[in-house]
């Protein structure tokens, strides 16, 4: 097998993966033609190399089979039918610690059930900017429109940007104007746009902000070792 990048769902460490750590099997159903016609099933597999992750990436594909010569030969994986995220169960990013459960909580529900109901993702989805608006900008309202509404002035440019495109898209701005436990009814793959844009503020929010203080506290600590070393340091000879 040649080497391929992998960027690990749990541990989020990017790594090289080679044979040891990657593994995959197709297998032709051996059954009568079935409504969908010849099928097999298709199952890829890795561990993850990070020594302090080690955990198994696992996903599996119903397919169509065809023969490799036409009439003869072996059968062949062709076009996905279905396909399942076994393990972790959604494409969800790890989120940091840092982040508050109820948030994470949102997030890691509306991505595991994004390809079962879209309408649902969305709904939690929604949920769940509401509850980052609030915790990391104090900002509490009767309505999740007028939350994002109010940010306009308070985040940069690219930020607003980007959820201002979002919140124009299909039946999302819907979602802005209701309750947010109201569900709505969204076009496939819009869930996936507000879980993108969670996903985007969580890093330009609340990673960026983790980031800033250890900087700071790591400053402030070598100001600190500094001054003792200064302090404890022996008056030079007259």
């Amino acid at each position: 097998m040649a080497s391929r990048n992998f960027t690990c769902p749990y541990c989020s460490h990017p790594t090289t993966i080679t044979d040891p750590n990657y593994f995959e099997s197709w297998e032709r159903i051996n059954l009568l033609k079935s409504s969908l016609g010849e099928v097999g099933f298709y199952i890829q597999s890795v561990t993850c190399p990070n020594s302090k992750c080690n955990k198994l990436w696992l996903r599996a594909e119903l397919c169509n089979a065809y023969m490799q010569h036409g009439t003869w030969g072996d059968w062949m994986k062709g076009n996905v039918v279905q396909s399942w995220q076994l393990l972790p169960e959604s494409e969800a990013k790890v989120l940091p610690d840092y982040i508050p459960q109820p948030i994470q909580q949102d997030y890691y529900e509306a991505c595991r059930i994004r390809d079962l109901s879209s309408k649902a993702s969305a709904t939690l989805a929604r949920r769940c900017l509401q509850g980052m608006i609030r915790d990391f900008w104090e900002i509490k309202k009767a309505r999740l429109k007028d939350e994002i509404d109010a940010l306009e002035d308070k985040v940069d440019a690219d930020t607003w940007t980007s959820i201002d495109a979002v919140r124009s898209v299909g039946n999302i701005g819907a979602h802005m104007e209701k309750d947010i436990n109201i569900i709505v009814d969204v076009e496939p793959g819009e869930s996936q746009l507000l879980i993108g844009l969670i996903e985007q503020l969580v890093d330009d929010w609340y990673v960026t902000r983790e980031n800033r203080r250890k900087r700071t506290e790591a400053l402030k600590k070598l100001a600190s070792e500094k001054e003792a070393q200064k302090n404890g340091a022996p008056e030079e000879s007259q």
